[in-house]
């Protein structure tokens, strides 16, 4: 059996350059690892199976090509040809789902990553990505992990060095938005459209091995967030009124500041759960080396 880190990813930057004529977004963006991991568990079976488990369940599908873990086994068994694939996929489920942070295309990208170790088939990360965005558009980022560069529709990654160290919190509404990617891209309109420049710039920023400022975060979410639900907004007007610069995760609901947790005005944690039902979790960017482990247990 082997165990795999499948780290969720933070959106530093995300910018909305047009509409494809597919019915995407093009995106500029740079997505980041952190230490908010799932962790993927990989064993020899007979056929495909999947067992999910953890403290944060809910949301997840639990069976079947819903959940991305499997979906991705399907995909990498049908690249490669394999028309009985075997497999155990144990899932210790950590990342809150629905909230942006990218936990289920990190349990894919991991199941990727660990099955082409044990089926042997010795693929590249540039074909492990290409299977990859078959499955989800941030799986190809979360195969290569650490700091990317995203463009496209998120199928099109370039890895960049690892980040200065970063600390940051997370703030997880305990809610779940139905459909929410579409919801949430049904409210981008052309005045949200950038041309990808801050994205360029905190890429570069990183290449250059510089601090990253909370003002080289962008997010085209930004301005929507707070009409996905009233406990959302409510939340982040608590933040805002304590001083804290705030952005999305993904497309939210879950939201991020770059203050670490220690240094967030005292009370304001307690308050935002007992008060609106949202955690405050401590999180760190996570290099490249740590957010692609994996091991024999």
């Amino acid at each position: 059996m082997i165990e795999v880190v499948a780290a969720a990813k933070l959106n530093l930057a995300l910018e909305i350059t047009g509409r494809r004529s597919d019915g995407y977004h093009e995106l500029v963006s740079v997505m980041q690892s952190l230490d908010l991991c799932d962790h993927v568990r990989l064993s020899d079976a007979p056929v495909l199976e999947l067992s999910v488990d953890g403290d944060e369940l809910r949301g997840v599908p639990r069976e079947g090509p819903r959940n991305l873990a499997f979906a991705a086994a399907q995909a990498l068994a049908g690249a490669v040809g394999n028309a009985e694939p075997g497999a155990h996929i144990e899932l210790e489920k950590r990342i809150p789902a629905g909230m942006g942070l990218g936990g289920g295309s990190a349990d894919a990208a991991a199941v990727l990553r660990g099955l082409n170790q044990v089926w042997r088939l010795g693929l590249s990360d540039e074909q492990l990505c290409e299977i990859g965005a078959r499955v989800g558009s941030d799986v190809p980022a979360c195969v290569l992990g650490g700091a990317v560069s995203v463009t496209g529709r998120g199928e099109t990654v370039e890895p960049l060095p690892d980040c200065l160290p970063l600390a940051i919190t997370l703030f997880a509404p305990d809610i779940e938005v139905e459909d929410k990617t579409r919801r949430m891209y049904a409210q981008i309109t052309t005045a949200d459209f950038t041309d990808g420049h801050k994205s360029h710039v905190l890429a570069e920023t990183i290449r250059r091995g510089l601090p990253l400022a909370s003002t080289d975060l962008v997010n085209a979410f930004d301005p929507h967030l707070r009409s996905v639900n009233a406990v959302v907004a409510g939340a982040m007007a608590l933040c805002r009124d304590a001083g804290l610069g705030l952005f999305a995760c993904g497309s939210g609901p879950g939201f991020f500041s770059p203050t670490p947790f220690e240094a967030l005005p005292p009370m304001l944690a307690r308050e935002l759960e007992r008060d609106w039902g949202v955690r405050a979790i401590p999180c760190r960017t996570l290099p490249r080396a740590e957010a692609l482990g994996m091991r024999e247990v």
